[in-house]
C-alpha cells in the first residue's frame, strides 16, 4: 500500500508539471512551457514542505499538551502503538463545527487536529474511531497526495483565468494555439475537479476501512460519521477555512451549503455518508468487529 501511494504521489507531481508546461506552451510558446514548468516545481516544493502549516493556520488549530487533554493523548498513543507509528503532534481548533483532520508530508512529520465541537458531541468510542481514521490517512501517506491533488486543482483554475486575460500564443508552429482558450477555460477546470475528487473520495473509503480495523470498532466510527454529518449541516465552517481544504476533514465542512444534495454529491470531496456507513457495516459483518 505504501509503495503504491508513493508511486501515485510521483504521478501526481509529474501530472502537475506536465500540465503547467503544456498550457504554458499553448499560450506563450516554448519559453512559456519552460517557465510554467519551473512554476510547477515551485508549487510542488511548497506543498511538500508547508501544506501542514497552511492547514493548521487556516483552521486556527493550536498545539495542546497531555496535561490539557489527557484522554485525547491516551487514545492517540494507543492507536499509534497498534499501528507502529511515531507520535504525531496533536492540535485542537476552536471551531464549533465538529470535525477532525490530519496533515503532514509523512508519519514522521504528521499532525492530527480535532475541533472543540467534536470533543463535545462524540463519546470515547466514537472519538477513537475518528482518530483511527485520521491516523490511517497518515499511515497510508494520503495527506501529501491529497495536498498535491488540491494543488493541481487550484493551479489549473488559476491558469484558466490566465487564459482569459492573455489568450493563446501567436506562434505559427504552435498547434495548440487555436484551441488554447477552450482547453484552459472549459476543460482544464473540469479535469482539476475530477482529479481532486477521484483521489480524495477513494482515500476516504480506504481510511474508513483502515480506521475501522485499527480501532476494532466499525460501529463506533459509523455512529461518529452520522453525528458529524448531521452537525455539519447545522454549524457552518468558519470563514478562515477554504473550500479547497474540504478534502482534509473527515466530513465535508461545507456540506450545509449544498443546494441540491443529489447533484452536489457528484462533486463532493467526500463520498456520501450513507455509503460510508454501509461499507462500515459490511466490514463489521465480514470481519466480526464491533
Amino acid at each position: 500500500m505504501i509503495g503504491i501511494n508513493r508511486a501515485k504521489t510521483w504521478i501526481l507531481i509529474a501530472a502537475l508539471g506536465g500540465l503547467f508546461a503544456l498550457i504554458g506552451y499553448a499560450f506563450l510558446g516554448p519559453r512559456g512551457g519552460w517557465t510554467f514548468l519551473l512554476i510547477a516545481l515551485g508549487i510542488n516544493f511548497a506543498l511538500y514542505w508547508f501544506s501542514d502549516r497552511i492547514a493548521i493556520a487556516s483552521t486556527r488549530s493550536k498545539p495542546v499538551t497531555e496535561q490539557e487533554y489527557p484522554r485525547l493523548y491516551a487514545i492517540v498513543r494507543e492507536l499509534i502503538q497498534a499501528e507502529n507509528m511515531p507520535m504525531p503532534k496533536i492540535h485542537v481548533s476552536d471551531m464549533l463545527q465538529p470535525n477532525a483532520f490530519a496533515t503532514g508530508r509523512n508519519p514522521e512529520h504528521a499532525s492530527v487536529a480535532v475541533t472543540k465541537g467534536i470533543l463535545q458531541i462524540l463519546d470515547e468510542g466514537e472519538l477513537r474511531g475518528v482518530l483511527a481514521h485520521e491516523l490511517s490517512h497518515v499511515a497510508n501517506r494520503d495527506i501529501l497526495i491529497n495536498s498535491i491533488a488540491a494543488g493541481i486543482g487550484m493551479a489549473i483554475t488559476l491558469l484558466a483565468r490566465f487564459a482569459f486575460f492573455f489568450g493563446g500564443s501567436d506562434e505559427r508552429n504552435n498547434p495548440l494555439g487555436p484551441f488554447a482558450f477552450l482547453i484552459a477555460w472549459i476543460l482544464a477546470p473540469i479535469a482539476a475537479v475530477i482529479i481532486q475528487l477521484a483521489v480524495s473520495r477513494s482515500r476516504e473509503y480506504q481510511a474508513d476501512e483502515s480506521g475501522a480495523i485499527l480501532s476494532r470498532d466499525p460501529k463506533a466510527l459509523a455512529s461518529a460519521l452520522r453525528k458529524l454529518e448531521a452537525a455539519s449541516r447545522q454549524v457552518p465552517a468558519p470563514a478562515t477555512v477554504s473550500p479547497a481544504q474540504a478534502h482534509l476533514f473527515i466530513v465535508n465542512p461545507f456540506r450545509g451549503r449544498d443546494a441540491a444534495r443529489s447533484l452536489a454529491s457528484l462533486f463532493s470531496t467526500h463520498p456520501p455518508t450513507e455509503a460510508r456507513v454501509a461499507r462500515l457495516e459490511e466490514i463489521r459483518r465480514n470481519v466480526g468487529l464491533g
